[in-house]
């Protein structure tokens, strides 16, 4: 079922509740201080302050009386409202700090909840669907999008409040010192208005553009630190940094727009402000020379006050409006990838051990969004259960599509692939790769140490495990030749190995699992004769029972698998131990020919 961004703030609701409550007390001791402010003015500094406040009989009076008896002077009329507006700051600045802390609290943990569970459904994604979303997309989703988002609920639990209650209770206040300052709000809000409608309508839409303009450039930047060393190799880093240039541009060039648009909000802002302020001193000046009641210098400096109150409201009203677009684009881009469903959808069968490890029925395979002939035409092929088979080819005749189905990376386009006799569109995804490991022609390791990498196949392998392991694979002689052995730190992706010990290091890693199905993708390709050989005379006494299929190049690879299939043009045209092959095999002799015409010429087999 899907699950609303919105459901994610449920854990923290009190804490999203109570933050909009303090920032509503914080705004109310905002509100008063004007008031007070126009009391000292008033009756404290003016020169005829002691007879105006017997004059008004209200709240300043009562409150001196109740301190000072019948007698006091202006001084402690200054003294006290002063001491007044010192207390009420106080008292909001406590309840605006406990908002900014309850509503940081409810937004990032609203974020961390989110992130954790959108990082998960891109881990259950398919390789189709996290290429069709592209690395460099996945990671402003998972970064800058949720930012924004979080940074919007941050907002609302403070903002949302915090500017209609400035501009409502603001201008109720401008209105109870004078009706005939509503005239001032009268005209200049409509002005704010149309102003603020014309700019967000044209600045909105270019939101969701610039997220698309960061995707380009976060993939620039993740494709050329991934590649560095291709890049150098060809010496092209002019072309590359014209290529960052390029998205670079287009992401400054839609940003400054957008920029340049909400820039001609904040002097207009100003400008109708001043100008309200202008026109408010004036209707009190008026008032006061033809002596209106209730009209009186501070009466017009808090009105000033209130004015400006409102307008700012408005303007925070802006900013939570443009924080409100930027957040619906980007919650619109982390929403596509919460309502994506793995196309590759757990079974809940499991098997028990068969003779028959692995059956391909007729299968046939095409890759999603392609068209064309299948990259695999009606396979037809079973693997017993502790046999070792290699798969030998041409480039790009389907030897890694044959394996890639089998930990169910992708599905088959017709027929079924089953393991332990059991369909594996209906094994459970979890029990099925944990039978197996597989060992790339390109290895991926971690930011981590040797030992780290080596226990990524079984968390709880003890340290005499990895080691046997890693003999096995033919790598504790370089490993123990490190300054610091198998606590050596490795490199991101492995940078600081060569292209063979990460390899052997990955083989490492697969062994350490004992799996019952170990898979390796042209894993020995960086390995030497003598090293491969060495490494293939361990496996063999060390996975007796152990399902091995292998993709090699060299027929010097595969010649001791018990067979090995030769796939021509998607098809499984030959099943059988060398020797056989040799005999009954035209595509193989071919191959071999080939090979051994390369070494006598002094190539590599």
């Amino acid at each position: 079922m899907k699950k609303s961004l919105l459901s994610y703030i449920k854990p923290y609701l009190f804490l999203a509740i109570i933050s909009p409550i303090m920032m509503m007390c914080e705004v109310l001791a905002d509100l008063c201080l004007p008031f007070l402010m126009s009391y000292i003015v008033d009756f404290g500094i003016l020169e005829n302050g002691l007879q105006a406040i017997y004059e008004e009989a209200g709240f300043p009076l009562w409150v001196m009386q109740t301190l000072y008896g019948e007698a006091f002077t202006q001084f402690q009329i200054i003294v006290t409202f002063g001491v007044m507006m010192l207390l009420i700051t106080l008292v909001g600045g406590f309840f605006g700090t406990f908002c900014a802390y309850t509503s940081a609290r409810a937004a990032q943990g609203f974020g961390h909840d989110l992130r954790r569970d959108a990082y998960r459904r891109v881990m259950s994604l398919s390789i189709e669907q996290t290429d069709r979303f592209t690395t460099g997309s996945l990671v402003t989703r998972m970064t800058n999008d949720i930012s924004m988002v979080v940074e919007f609920v941050e907002m609302i639990t403070r903002h949302f409040v915090r500017a209609p209650m400035f501009f409502v209770g603001g201008t109720v206040m401008l209105l109870l010192l004078n009706v005939n300052f509503g005239t001032v709000l009268l005209c200049a809000l409509p002005v704010l208005a149309i102003t603020i409608f014309l700019v967000l309508r044209r600045a909105v839409p270019m939101y969701s553009v610039i997220q698309k303009k960061l995707d380009n450039v976060n993939s620039v930047v993740q494709e050329n630190v991934s590649g560095a060393r291709v890049v150098k190799a060809y010496v092209s880093e002019d072309f590359e940094n014209e290529r960052f240039g390029r998205a670079n541009e287009e992401l400054c060039s839609v940003n400054y727009r957008v920029l340049k648009l909400m820039a001609i909000v904040t002097p207009m802002l100003n400008v109708i402000q001043n100008g309200a302020v202008i026109a408010l001193i004036y209707i009190g000046a008026i008032d006061l020379q033809n002596g209106f009641a209730g009209m009186s210098t501070g009466t017009v400096m808090a009105g000033v006050t209130y004015v400006t109150q409102v307008v700012h409201s408005l303007m925070m009203a802006t900013n939570m409006f443009q924080s409100i677009s930027r957040a619906m684009a980007s919650a619109k881009r982390v929403r596509e990838v919460m309502d994506t469903e793995p196309v590759i959808v757990s079974g809940t069968r499991t098997g028990e051990q068969t003779p028959i490890a692995i059956s391909f029925k007729d299968v046939s395979f095409r890759y999603p969004g392609t068209v064309g002939e299948p990259i695999l035409k009606h396979v037809d092929l079973d693997v017993r259960r502790g046999e070792t088979l290699a798969v030998i080819g041409a480039t790009g005749c389907g030897k890694s599509s044959l394996v890639g189905l089998i930990p169910r990376y992708y599905d088959a386009t017709e027929g079924v692939v089953e393991i332990d006799g059991v369909p594996i569109r209906e094994y459970d995804l979890t029990a099925l790769r944990k039978k197996m490991g597989y060992v790339l022609q390109k290895s991926e390791l971690f930011s981590d140490t040797v030992a780290n990498n080596i226990r990524w196949g079984d968390e709880n392998a003890d340290m005499e495990q990895i080691r046997t392991a890693a003999r096995i694979a033919q790598a504790d002689d370089f490993i123990t030749g490190f300054a610091e052995g198998y606590d050596t730190f490795v490199a991101e992706k492995g940078a600081s190995l060569s292209g063979g010990q990460k390899q052997r290091l990955s083989i490492a890693r697969a062994l350490t699992r004992r799996p019952e199905i170990l898979i390796l993708d042209d894993a020995t390709s960086a390995l030497d004769l003598a090293t491969e050989a060495k490494l293939q005379k361990a496996m063999r006494e060390y996975l007796k029972d152990t399902t091995v299929i292998m993709i090699a190049q060299r027929i010097a690879s595969v010649k001791h698998a018990d067979r090995i299939a030769v796939i021509e043009n998607g098809r499984i045209v030959d099943c059988a131990p060398h020797e056989e092959l040799m005999r009954t095999s035209e595509t193989y002799r071919d191959i071999y020919r080939s090979q051994m015409k390369q070494t006598e010429e002094g190539g590599a087999v």
